[in-house]
């Protein structure tokens, strides 16, 4: 059997030209959807085809409307699910319609579209699997915004970096860019946003993250975002989000730190009660530290049994989501295979 060479560069084929869809998540946007969607570049270094495809996440105003006049394809949700759920839509559908490249791009204007091919570029290469826009990579690119929201932003920014242990400098940006394979490998859970999860679900594979120096906006020009609206909020729901994730992919690390943590304060109250019995010769009237400690040893117990139940688990979801992507992968195959012959026709 001979093998047929082709150029292949991560997970896109390069024997036939790309496929970018932009997808749009929007939200009683009328203001800037028509806008934005017209500005998006239809021809770009490397890409063949490029389509624009809006999810209406349950707008009471003439978004939809308005994108579909413009050029894009649009899907509603009945009711608003969050940005989350519309990001997960607009994959599952960008996938369903042969994508090789997907970007997302916020529909309030704060991103220019004109910056596209610049955030492509590094994917189209085979540089990465993923690319961001960074905020804040390059001082002199840095937007106007208020100072705790930036403040907020690097914070998050480092604690994504520490638990993927990569340096990042944005990691709630929300225009990207992912190549099939990234695309394809993503399972994601969180209904409020995906930013974050993005990064922890894509660097546990060891896919290649890039981020791409892009200016943006630092404030709307119109209404107000439903994810950042209000800091305290964004930071509680986002670190539930974060949380759940690290959990399930580093399990015998999440609880084995629980445990370690609960048996240091065993050791403690368990040594000051050791002082107490060497020093006054009984255990009156601190026993109550020897119903602590014991205590606490019991639940460290509990959290490294937890910790190898856990990564046990977790050896079973790397092969489940293997398979799902396998899974993708033919059905999104199939799908092209289909849709060139129809054209062929």
């Amino acid at each position: 059997m001979r093998w047929r060479t082709r150029d292949v560069r991560d997970g896109l084929r390069m024997d036939r030209s790309l496929r970018l869809i932009v997808v749009i998540p929007a939200l009683n946007e009328e203001a800037t959807i028509d806008r934005v969607v017209r500005a998006v570049p239809r021809s770009m270094p490397g890409i063949g085809e490029v389509d624009v495809l809006v999810i209406d996440d349950g707008s009471t105003d003439r978004t939809a409307e308005l994108a579909i006049a413009a050029g894009a394809e649009v899907i509603h949700h009945v009711t608003p699910r969050g940005v989350g759920s519309a990001f997960q839509s607009a994959l599952n559908e960008a996938i369903e319609h042969g994508a090789d490249l997907i970007v997302n791009i916020d529909a309030d204007g704060q991103f220019d579209p004109a910056d596209i091919p610049r955030l492509v570029a590094p994917v189209v290469s085979g540089e990465a699997d993923f690319a961001t826009a960074s905020r804040f990579m390059d001082p002199a690119l840095v937007p106007d915004m208020p100072w705790m929201k930036r403040w907020g932003n690097r914070q998050m920014s480092r604690l994504i970096s520490s638990m993927t242990r990569q340096r990042f400098h944005d990691v709630s940006c929300g225009m990207r860019c992912y190549n099939r394979r990234a695309a394809l490998s993503l399972n994601l859970l969180g209904r409020f946003t995906y930013t974050q999860e993005v990064f922890l679900n894509l660097a546990y594979k060891d896919m290649r993250i890039v981020e791409v120096p892009i200016r943006v906006r630092g404030v709307r020009e119109f209404g107000k975002s439903r994810v950042a609206g209000s800091i305290f909020k964004y930071a509680s729901k986002t670190s539930r989000i974060i949380f759940r994730c690290y959990r399930d992919y580093h399990p015998m690390q999440f609880f084995g730190g629980l445990g370690a943590l609960l048996m240091g304060l065993a050791c403690i109250f368990g040594g000051f009660l050791l002082w107490h019995y060497l020093s006054s010769g009984g255990l009156s009237p601190h026993k109550w530290a020897g119903f602590v400690s014991g205590g606490f040893a019991l639940l460290s117990v509990f959290m490294f049994f937890a910790g190898m139940i856990g990564d046990m688990l977790n050896r079973h979801r790397i092969y489940l989501e293997e398979l799902l992507y396998r899974q993708r992968l033919a059905a999104r195959n199939e799908s092209s295979v289909d849709a060139e012959s129809d054209s062929a026709r």
